[in-house]
């Protein structure tokens, strides 16, 4: 990414102590924010919570970062609080309170986890972070319904899944139709379906170009109601195509390893 260009303002750290992209020593990570020449007050900065106690991860994460406070801090998943959530989102609001974070929200939750966190919350979560495409769309309407009624913004990744992971999948039709239509590109239609679905679109890129076209599919002209029905009409049929030994070894190898950490953290 290169961050001396103004086009690019927001940054997403991914992960508490930002994600292993901070070495050791105060204010390593700030120097892409720094570098960018823009105001703070011009950037949007996110970073995640998942282990430690929560005021020392985020004032570690500041650290890193070379900042007062971030835009936004994030639960990475329900797992990094486990069963006691009440207690962590009271930290979580003491931490909007004393300014180290201007919003606080969570991320891969489903539908009961943010029930469960609406019910105790003084301070709602601005944000919750899911992975939304058309193919998982369905599974996750509720939830989006439910977030967009108390005023929770959904922000969606992974939203390129059916291009960058299924490539000729059945909504591939549909998309081109839609692209073909307007002059644009397929990337450029899905993220104007996430629109459609008012959700937010987090996404990145190496690419100058990339981050380029991306960012011009704010001003390609809306899907119309026929469009956007037909994407959903495809993607319920699921992706396409075989599915091969090695990609299930590698599916179950990351189920195993998850279970493993939340069984170390749940007992550490």
């Amino acid at each position: 990414m290169e961050t001396n260009h103004s086009f690019w303002n927001g940054f997403d750290t991914q992960t508490p102590g930002c994600y292993g992209l901070c070495c050791s020593g105060p204010g390593v990570w700030g120097g892409p924010v720094r570098e960018t020449g823009l105001a703070r007050s011009e950037l949007c900065i996110t970073t995640k919570y998942e282990s430690n106690p929560v005021q020392q991860s985020i004032r570690s994460s500041l650290a890193k970062l070379g900042l007062k406070y971030v835009d936004l801090y994030l639960i990475h998943s329900p797992m990094a609080v486990g069963t006691d959530f009440e207690s962590a989102w009271r930290e979580f609001e003491k931490i909007k309170e004393d300014g180290l974070a201007r919003s606080i929200g969570v991320s891969n939750y489903n539908l009961e986890q943010l029930q469960a966190i609406m019910k105790i919350a003084r301070i709602p979560p601005a944000v919750n972070q899911i992975k939304l495409n058309p193919y998982n769309y369905a599974q996750n309407r509720a939830l989006l319904e439910y977030s967009h009624k108390h005023g929770i913004v959904t922000e969606a990744y992974s939203s390129l899944t059916p291009i960058t992971k299924y490539p000729g999948g059945p909504v591939n039709t549909p998309v081109k139709a839609a692209a073909k239509r307007r002059g644009a590109t397929p990337d450029q239609i899905i993220m104007a379906w996430v629109r459609a679905k008012g959700a937010v679109i987090v996404t990145t890129s190496s690419k100058k170009t990339r981050l380029h076209e991306y960012l011009a599919a704010a001003d390609i002209e809306p899907l119309s109601e026929s469009e956007i029905a037909a994407i959903d009409e495809a993607s319920a049929r699921g992706p396409s195509g075989p599915i091969s030994l090695q990609n299930v070894t590698k599916r179950v190898a990351i189920c195993i390893l998850c279970f493993a950490l939340y069984r170390f953290y749940q007992f550490a």
